[in-house]
C-alpha cells in the first residue's frame, strides 16, 4: 500500500475572483498553474454564487481578488469563495489581495466612526482565510488587524527599477505628497542611492473626503526630476496639486509613481492636465483599455506576487525574498 503522503502530495491551486481575472491568469502563467475553473454568477436580486468544478480537498488554496469598483460586491464574492473552499476541505486558504479594501479606514478620526479595515480582516478570518498576501498597504498597522500571517509585499522595486533606468543621469529628487508618506519616500531615497528627499506640507479637512489644501514644498527640488511617490491615486486631487506645486517650485520635470491606480472620476482628466511627463502605476487594479491617459505606464506586479505565492507554498521566507521589508 502506498504511503498517505505519496497519495496526497502537497497541491497548489489558484482561484480567481471575477473582479480582475486577467491578473490571476498572469500570476498563474508565472507559477505554471492555471486558475481553477468555477461556476460564479449573480442572481437577479444581487446575491452571489460560487462553486468550483474540481475537488479542492487537501489543497493549498490561493484566492486572487482585486478589490476594484464595485468593491462591496467583490468583498462579498471573496468571502463566498473562501467559504466554498473551507467547506470543500481545502487544507490552507491564502487570500491574495493586490489592493486591500477599506485600507484608508484604519483608525477613528472622530467619535462613532468605524474601523472598516479591521472589519474586513475579521470577515476574512471568519470566512476561513488562514493567511493574507497583499501589496503596499496604506498603513502598516493593518497587518495587525488579521489574526494570522500577513505577507506585505512592496512594489517599490518594480517602480524604482523602471524609473532608475529611464531617468538615470539626470538630477533627481524623491517627493512625498504629504508628511504621512515621508517614511515610504525615505525607502525610495535609500533605494535610489541617496537621492534627495522632499515633501509637500499640507492640511486636510476631515469633513471633506478626497479634498486637501496643499501649503508648501519642503526640500530642494529646483532643476531636478521629481519622482512624486504615493501608494495610491484615487481622484487624483492630492497628487496633481503636489505636481503643480513642484512645477511652481522650479522642478525640471515631475514623474508620478503609485502602486494602486484606483482612478475614480475625475482622476484621468486631472492627471492628463497635470504638469507631469509620466504617470507610472502597477496593475494591482484593472484599468479600462480606453482610459485616455496618454502619459500612463503600467508595470506588472504578477511576477512579484507569483514569487511570494511560491515561497508561501514551499513554506519559505517571503521576508528574505523581498529584502526584509515584508
Amino acid at each position: 500500500m502506498a504511503s498517505i503522503s505519496a497519495e496526497n502530495p502537497k497541491n497548489l491551486m489558484l482561484f480567481s475572483g471575477r473582479a480582475y481575472p486577467e491578473l490571476a491568469e498572469e500570476i498563474g502563467e508565472h507559477l505554471g498553474v492555471a486558475p481553477t475553473p468555477a461556476d460564479a454568477y449573480s442572481f437577479a436580486n444581487g446575491e452571489l454564487f460560487v462553486r468550483y468544478r474540481e475537488s479542492v480537498r487537501g489543497c493549498d488554496a490561493f484566492v486572487v481578488q482585486s478589490m476594484t469598483a464595485p468593491i462591496n460586491r467583490w468583498v462579498m464574492e471573496t468571502l463566498i469563495m473562501i467559504d466554498a473552499l473551507k467547506r470543500g476541505s481545502a487544507k490552507r486558504i491564502t487570500v491574495v489581495l493586490p489592493f486591500y479594501p477599506y485600507a484608508r479606514q484604519d483608525k477613528k478620526h472622530r467619535g462613532r466612526e468605524p474601523i472598516s479595515a479591521r472589519l474586513v480582516a475579521d470577515l476574512l478570518k471568519t470566512a476561513g482565510a488562514n493567511r493574507i498576501l497583499t501589496v503596499d498597504l496604506h498603513t502598516a498597522q493593518i497587518q495587525g488587524f488579521f489574526d494570522g500571517p500577513v505577507d506585505h509585499l512592496f512594489a517599490m522595486e518594480t517602480l524604482a527599477s523602471y524609473m532608475e533606468e529611464k531617468y538615470s543621469g539626470r538630477p533627481l529628487a524623491v517627493v512625498a505628497p504629504d508628511s504621512g508618506r515621508v517614511r515610504v519616500a525615505e525607502r525610495w531615497t535609500d533605494r535610489m542611492g541617496g537621492t534627495p528627499l522632499a515633501f509637500i506640507h499640507k492640511t486636510r479637512d476631515p469633513l471633506r473626503p478626497n479634498e486637501i489644501v496643499a501649503n508648501t514644498v519642503v526640500g530642494d527640488v529646483a532643476g531636478r526630476v521629481c519622482l512624486l511617490i504615493d501608494d495610491m491615486i484615487d481622484t487624483g486631487g492630492t497628487i496633481c496639486r503636489a505636481a503643480e506645486m513642484l512645477d511652481a517650485a522650479g522642478a525640471a520635470d515631475v514623474v508620478i509613481g503609485a502602486t494602486h491606480a484606483i482612478f475614480s472620476d475625475p482622476a484621468i482628466a486631472r492627471l492628463e492636465a497635470a504638469p507631469c511627463s509620466e504617470v507610472v502605476v502597477t496593475n494591482t487594479l484593472p484599468l479600462p483599455a480606453d482610459h485616455g491617459l496618454s502619459k500612463l505606464t503600467v508595470l506588472s506586479v504578477a511576477p512579484l506576487i507569483a514569487k511570494a505565492i511560491s515561497e508561501v507554498f514551499r513554506d519559505g521566507s517571503v521576508t528574505t525574498l523581498f529584502g526584509g521589508l515584508s
